[in-house]
Order: structure tokens, then sequence, then C-alpha cells
């Protein structure tokens, strides 16, 4: 299976090199690699102009756009941009964040999880970040959920799920929909993912409040976004986040934001938060 590669970077310099060399190492190679340098104001397109020089499947895309990080819509926009470079002839594609290493062998077994269900639609591993010198597992999330920092899709699924979504829960949405259609998502805990920069680390208060707009434009409700949120901030060990969680889904909700899926759709989640709360409660 051939698969194709989308790497946003902004202001990477210090980790883009070391991401690469661990793509470079991977068992299987991919078909296509783009780094997307979007707008850095440091290294980041000198050294991945390098890397592009030694492997011919690596390219690199510059793209203009504005320097403040805002969760979901910067980094998608970016992912486009590399996307659009690309062919259709790819089995899978992947987003991958700047500040990752992988194992050698990640997209040999994500590629035979692929290989084994024709109904997989998704596939990845699990994050870690160092802590004292120990890599141990960057817990925000449930089990069966795949980081945005490293999405696997199969192109039907890809396809047919709209691409990914220009806002905040984007990584989210994506296999809501992919549940939705039927399609798998399949999390491998054997692949270990060295994670170099805690997710949030440059979040502002402004981005934090667009979690609370992403359960609104995702279709929870009130009351399932007050039990993801306070789940969300207890994780994060930082309680006062759910405030802003609640006051960015009811802003959303004043502003009646654009909806990241139909009303068919929105209803089907609210079915299946519901039941994934009831068995994590029975």
């Amino acid at each position: 299976m051939r698969y194709y590669v989308i790497i946003p970077a902004y202001n990477e310099a210090a980790s883009i090199g070391v991401m690469l060399n661990s793509l470079a190492g991977q068992t299987v190679l991919p078909a296509k690699a783009v780094v997307v340098n979007d707008n850095s104001a440091d290294e980041t397109a000198d050294i991945v102009s390098r890397y592009a020089n030694k492997y011919t499947w690596l390219s690199l895309v510059n793209k203009t756009s504005e320097a403040v990080h805002m969760p979901g819509s910067k980094v998608i926009n970016a992912f486009y941009a590399g996307y659009e470079k690309l062919d259709e002839n790819y089995d899978i594609v992947v987003k991958l964040d700047a500040d990752l290493i992988l194992p050698p062998d990640y997209f040999e077994v994500v590629i035979n999880a692929f290989k084994q269900d024709d109904k997989t639609g998704m596939a990845g591993g699990f994050a870690y970040i160092e802590k004292n010198g120990d890599w141990v597992l960057e817990s925000l999330t449930d089990a069966d959920h795949i980081r945005g920092a490293f999405k696997a899709y199969r192109k039907e699924c890809f396809l047919q799920i709209g691409k990914l979504k220009p806002a905040m829960g984007w990584d989210t949405a994506d296999e809501l929909l992919a549940k939705y259609y039927g399609w798998k998502v399949v999390t491998i805990k054997q692949l270990k993912v060295k994670h170099l920069k805690p997710t949030g680390a440059s979040y502002t208060k402004a981005t934090r409040y667009k979690q609370g707009e992403a359960f609104y434009t995702l279709g929870y409700g009130l009351l399932i976004t007050a039990i993801a949120g306070a789940k969300l901030a207890l994780r994060k060990k930082k309680p006062f986040l759910f405030l802003d969680y609640i006051n960015g889904y009811l802003k959303a909700s004043r502003e009646k934001k654009t909806m990241l899926v139909t009303p068919q759709q929105a209803a089907f989640v609210k079915q299946y938060r519901w039941k994934k709360i009831k068995q994590k409660l029975f």
C-alpha cells in the first residue's frame, strides 16, 4: 500500500530534522512526503530543503499565513497546501506533526493494520512525552482515539468523511464521521511515538475557549460538553479550564457557529457519546 505523508511545520527548526530522520528510517518508506513550511520565522525551510535534496520522496512547500497559532484552522489549512501538491495515486494519507520521533516500524505496522481489515478507516499509535528522563504516555484522550499528531487514513475513508475540517475539533470529527459511515478506528499499543512538545503548550486563553466551541460544533450538547470538559480539565490537571470550555461552548451557541456535522451526524454523535459514558459508569 502506498502512503503519502503531509507535515505542517511552523517554527520547527529545533525538531524537524529529528522528525525527518525518523521518517527516513522507516522500514517502509513513504511514496511521497511533503513538509509545508507555514510562514516560519526560523530555519525550518532551510533544514527541510537539505533533507529534500537527499531524499527523492521528500519535498518542501512554502506557505504564507498569519503567525498566530489557532488550533485546527492553521494546521489543517497548511495540510491542504501540501495535499494540493500530491496526486491521487495513494492508498493511505497521513498527517504528521513536525515534533515527533516515530519508531522505525511505525508505518509497516500501520499498513498491516489496514491490510488485515478492509473496514479499518484510520490507524495510529500513542503519544509519549518526556518526564524526568522517562517517556510516559501523554494520556489526554481515551485509548480508542488517535491523536491529531499522527493520523493515517485509508483513502476511501478520508474522502467519504469529507477530508479534514479546518477547525479545532477536526481530529475528533474525523473519527466520529468515520464511525458514522461504518469505518473502524484502530489504535495500536505497540506503536509508541515520542512527542517532543506537550499538546497545548502554546495555547492562550482564546484558544482554550476554542475547545468549548469545538464541543458545540461537534453537536455534543451542553450536558455532554460539561462531562467531556470536566474530564479533559482533570486530565490536564487544570480544573479551571472547565470554565473556559463551558464559556467557549456558550459563546459558540450564542453566535450560532457553523457545525462540523449535519443534524443526522450530530444525532449519531450524541448517541455514541452517551453510549461511551454509560459504558464507563456501569
